[in-house]
């Protein structure tokens, strides 16, 4: 689940909050742009801007102003002493907008929510006036949340930069693109895929989930899942989106299965493919992945024996190698 998915649950359940996100960074300091965490009005949190003595000042800001109904950009500072104080090691200068979330923006964070899970882009747009409002531009300039004229909009959207925030010239306002999380496919719904869920969830990617099992694929047993698709392997990929940013993990339960994903897989734009499997189960698939008609070049690309090599046994183990893969190429 993301921070907009806890924020929909809080308010259905008539509570409001604060929303923290880091709009810019220099030095060293922990969390990159985009990096939110909701502050509820109970001083329950989810999501992270960082960690450690920025995290604590935050959270101690957003509750002093629970009660505030106008958002306002901080700077927290954390210089060579205090860092040295307090035993870290990361310093630097963040900037974080603190938010009100309100029930009437209810549909907006809906909103943000389902685009962030389907890699839709957009725009949010929040006021930094006494008159606190917020609008979700999506690409066809549609508008969800507060009313803006349709000049505006596009204003605004000559304004924004990729990847990150711009406060406007005259400082009324924030113009932020909307960060879609990377979209992870986990085909098998064995016990290293529930782990391997589990952790991707808690790193920000996108989860999906696909067997063909009900009894297997269900959110009992992946309650951290964003989706989960019961369909043959095969076929249930004319559901799935790729964009060349996706992320295809190949854990299902035989090596028939493995090889008709795989071969799915590599006709798609996937920014990564990884298969689980021994170095003889790996190369027989490879074989089969060439008698298909695919290159060296294509095949190579494919990350197997899957993750990174810690000597990971249990399943929990080998989901945290594998999901340490994840992040990995992500970063890159």
């Amino acid at each position: 689940m993301s921070v907009y998915d806890t924020i929909k649950e809080s308010l259905k359940a008539g509570r409001k909050g604060v929303l923290a996100t880091v709009i810019s960074r220099s030095g060293s300091a922990p969390r990159d742009v985009g990096a939110r965490m909701f502050i509820d009005e109970n001083g329950q949190s989810d999501g992270t801007v960082g960690g450690g003595l920025l995290e604590l000042q935050v959270q101690k800001t957003a509750i002093e102003r629970k009660r505030a109904e106008r958002a306002a950009v901080f700077h927290f500072q954390m210089n060579a002493k205090t860092v040295a104080e307090q035993g870290m090691l990361c310093g630097g200068n963040v900037d974080v907008l603190l938010e009100p979330v309100m029930a009437r923006h209810n549909e907006l964070y809906q909103r943000l929510a389902d685009m962030e899970r389907k890699g839709k882009k957009g725009i949010v747009v929040t006021s930094l006036t006494d008159s606190f409002t917020k609008t979700l531009i999506d690409e066809s300039l549609g508008m969800t949340g507060d009313s803006m004229s349709e000049s505006s909009a596009m204003h605004c959207l000559s304004l924004v930069a990729p990847g990150r925030p711009v406060v406007s010239d005259d400082g009324a306002f924030l113009v932020e693109p909307v960060f879609n999380r990377a979209q992870l496919y986990i085909f098998g719904a064995g016990h290293v895929s529930q782990f391997i869920a589990k952790v991707a969830s808690m790193v920000d990617f996108a989860v999906t989930v696909i067997d063909d099992r009900q009894e297997f694929a269900n959110h009992a047993r992946f309650p951290d899942a964003d989706e989960i698709i019961v369909d043959n392997f095969v076929t249930a990929f004319s559901s799935l989106s790729f964009s060349g940013n996706e992320f295809v993990v190949i854990v299902t339960r035989g090596h028939a299965h493995d090889a008709d994903v795989l071969r799915e897989a590599l006709s798609r734009d996937a920014r990564y493919i990884g298969m689980i499997g021994s170095k003889r189960k790996v190369k027989m698939i490879f074989d089969l992945m060439r008698q298909s008609g695919f290159s060296d070049g294509a095949i190579l690309k494919v990350y197997a024996p899957i993750g990174l090599t810690i000597h990971a046994e249990t399943p929990q183990e080998i989901a945290v190698s594998i999901v340490g893969q994840l992040i990995q190429i992500r970063a890159q």
